[in-house]
């Protein structure tokens, strides 16, 4: 993407672009098309089958990004009203059945601050960030496409459609986030999730894994739902503190950051939120270094002492303060 700001500008930038895509997609292709300042990113998960119905299952949230590629999303949009959000919906539908779509897939837009939307693509497949749907409709996504490629018919109206709390994803990339989210490849050492009843995790590695530079550097999908966006954000908070990754730099700081920042927690972040809105890439702070340090004494008990040893429990039903941090580690 190159974004023109000046005329004269046109000509050279088209030429890069060009010639980026060629490189990388072997099509020189270029789509020129109105440039957004600082919207959000909102999709719309559809669903199509063979017989013409199609349906929609609620939008995303996906503007905090970097690069134009997703971190996290969540779902619903706290930037949406049920008379925007049937707006938005209808025209996915709308859209899918032009092309006579059929199978699961996405329809992206932009949403400007004066709730403007502009339709961006649409991802003719299954998402990364599907789970955070199947959470507020109870709908399996993957279930459903299987079935529409069996040929059946799609039992679930749009009637049907009823979204029920909330979801947040956070994608645990191994990035070097102080390198400006720079890949760090690398082997998995060690490997702890929650296992928290309100946490789903997604991941196909373990420890002894290697994340090599080939592929994405995506660790693991850490998805986490409460009854709304407040409690939401709190469970993410406490099990993001859960994680524990050794043998390569991840977004692990940058999430647990990003759970405690105004903007993020009040929704008025655009996709500009790390460019514009961010002073720092990780919580720096007296919490984050007890943090730190009773990670490492949890790892160092795990490592070296047997089950037997000591007893300690390590779920809390709450968000853990320092001072509770610290006491825990002074029982060590």
């Amino acid at each position: 993407m190159r974004i023109v700001r000046k005329s004269e500008e046109m000509e050279k930038l088209f030429i890069i672009a060009s010639k980026e895509a060629e490189k990388s997609f072997n099509d020189p292709s270029v789509f020129i098309e109105k440039y957004i300042e600082n919207p959000k990113h909102i999709e719309f998960q559809i669903l199509g089958d063979t017989k013409g119905n199609v349906i929609h299952l609620g939008e995303r949230e996906c503007s905090i990004q970097r690069k134009h590629q997703k971190l996290l999303e969540e779902a619903p949009s706290s930037a949406l009203d049920e008379d925007l959000r049937s707006k938005m919906g209808t025209m996915a539908v709308q859209i899918a059945q032009a092309v006579n779509y059929y199978s699961a897939g996405t329809v992206e837009f932009l949403l400007d601050s004066e709730k403007n939307f502009y339709f961006m693509e649409m991802n003719t497949r299954i998402q990364v960030e599907h789970p955070v749907t199947e959470i507020i409709t109870g709908i399996d996504l993957i279930e459903q496409q299987i079935l529409i490629a069996n040929g059946d018919e799609l039992k679930i109206r749009q009637n049907d459609i009823k979204l029920k709390g909330w979801a947040i994803e956070c994608r645990i990339n191994a990035e070097d986030v102080q390198a400006g989210f720079a890949p760090d490849p690398g082997k998995i050492e060690k490997l702890n999730m929650p296992t928290d009843s309100c946490v789903r995790v997604d991941t196909g590695v373990q420890a002894g894994s290697s994340i090599v530079a080939s592929y994405d550097s995506m660790i693991v999908k850490l998805i986490v739902k409460g009854r709304d966006r407040k409690q939401a954000i709190k469970h993410c908070k406490m099990a993001l503190d859960k994680v524990w990754i050794k043998g390569t730099k991840t977004t692990l700081p940058f999430f647990r950051m990003l759970m405690r920042h105004p903007k993020f927690q009040d929704g008025s972040f655009t996709t500009a939120f790390i460019e514009k809105d961010l002073e720092k890439y990780y919580l720096n702070s007296e919490y984050e270094e007890t943090l730190a340090a009773w990670l490492a004494t949890k790892l160092f008990i795990e490592e070296n002492l047997s089950e037997d040893s000591i007893s300690i429990d390590f779920k809390h039903g709450k968000e853990m303060s320092p001072w509770l941090l610290n006491k825990r580690i002074n029982q060590f």
